[in-house]
C-alpha cells in the first residue's frame, strides 16, 4: 500500500471514530451540557466540531506517515501505532464518560490517562517521522486545554 493510501486510511479511520464519538455527545450537548456552570474560558459550542475535525485529520496524517515507515523502523512503528490505537480508544471513552454518563469527575480522571497516552504517542511518532510528531502537538495542546476545562467544569458543578 502506498504512503498516500496509508494516510487516507488513517484519516478516514480517525474521522469515522470521531464521528461516532460525536454521536455519543449529541443529545447531551443540547440538553445536559447547557445546564452546567462553565468557566469564562469555555469556547462556544461551534468551536468544538471544527477543532476536533482538524485534530482528527492531523492525527490520521501523522499515523499514516508513521505507518508508511513500517519497513524501515518496524518495531518503533508498531509501538507507535499501538500507542495511537490506545489513545484513540481513550479519546472515544472520554466522550462517553463526560457526555454519555454525564460524569465530569470520572472523565477528568480518564483525560489524564488520555493525555499521558497522547504524550507517549507523540514521543514515539516524532522519532519515526518529524512531521508526524509536529502534527501531534496541536492535539496535545488541545487536550491540555480540554483537561483544564474538564477540571473546571467538575469543580464548578460538584
Amino acid at each position: 500500500m502506498s504512503k498516500t493510501m496509508k494516510i487516507l486510511v488513517m484519516v478516514a479511520t480517525t474521522l469515522t471514530l470521531g464521528y461516532i464519538s460525536g454521536l455519543v455527545t449529541q443529545s447531551s450537548v443540547n440538553t445536559w451540557y447547557p445546564t452546567l456552570n462553565k468557566p469564562f474560558f469555555t469556547p462556544p459550542n461551534a468551536v468544538f466540531p471544527i477543532a476536533w475535525s482538524t485534530l482528527y485529520v492531523f492525527m490520521g496524517i501523522a499515523a499514516g506517515l508513521v505507518w508508511a515507515r513500517i519497513e524501515v523502523q518496524t518495531e518503533l512503528v508498531k509501538k507507535g501505532l499501538k500507542f495511537f490505537a490506545v489513545q484513540l480508544a481513550l479519546n472515544m471513552l472520554w466522550s462517553y464518560l463526560f457526555f454519555g454518563l454525564k460524569n465530569p469527575l470520572v472523565a477528568l480522571i480518564e483525560v489524564v490517562l488520555l493525555w499521558l497516552m497522547i504524550y507517549e504517542t507523540w514521543h514515539v511518532f516524532k522519532r519515526v517521522d518529524r512531521i508526524a510528531g509536529w502534527l501531534f502537538v496541536p492535539y496535545l495542546a488541545w487536550v491540555t486545554y480540554a483537561s483544564v476545562l474538564n477540571a473546571s467544569i467538575w469543580w464548578l458543578n460538584r
